[in-house]
C-alpha cells in the first residue's frame, strides 16, 4: 500500500521500494559541482533519452528556483543521489544551476540567527 501522494515508490509499512543507490545507478558522484545551497532550475529543454521517475519528478519540481537540499527533502533522498539526478538533468541541458550568492563560515553567527529564527517559526 502506498502513502498518499507517494507514487508507487514508497509503501506505507515498507518505506521506500527501491533504494536511493538504484536511482543513481550505483553512482555517488555528480558530473556537475553542486552545493546543497546551489539553485537549480528548469530551462524549458525537454531531455532526450530516457530518465527515471525522480528525473521527471526533480525536472517538475525546478520549475522555480530551488535548492538542493530542498529538493532533496521534497525528493525524500540523499543529498548525494539527489545531486547525481540533478547533474543528469544539467549534463542534457534540462537544468541550469547557480552557486549559492555568498557563502558563510559555519560559525558565522548572522547565518546560525538566520537558521535559528527559521526553525522557531517552523515550531
Amino acid at each position: 500500500m502506498t502513502a498518499a501522494g507517494d507514487g508507487p515508490w514508497l509503501d506505507a509499512a515498507a518505506g521506500r521500494l527501491v533504494r536511493p543507490f538504484t536511482v543513481s545507478n550505483g553512482r555517488t558522484r555528480p558530473s556537475v559541482a553542486l552545493d546543497l545551497m546551489s539553485q537549480v532550475m528548469s530551462t524549458g529543454v525537454t531531455p532526450l533519452g530516457y530518465l527515471g521517475p525522480e528525473h521527471a519528478q526533480a525536472l517538475d519540481l525546478c520549475r522555480a528556483p530551488v535548492s538542493v537540499a530542498e529538493l532533496a527533502a521534497q525528493l525524500r533522498l540523499p543529498a548525494v543521489v539527489t545531486k547525481v539526478l540533478l547533474s543528469d538533468l544539467v549534463d542534457c541541458g534540462a537544468l541550469t544551476t547557480k552557486p549559492p550568492a555568498y557563502r558563510h563560515t559555519p560559525t558565522d553567527r548572522s547565518l546560525l540567527e538566520a537558521v535559528l529564527d527559521g526553525l522557531r517559526r517552523q515550531l
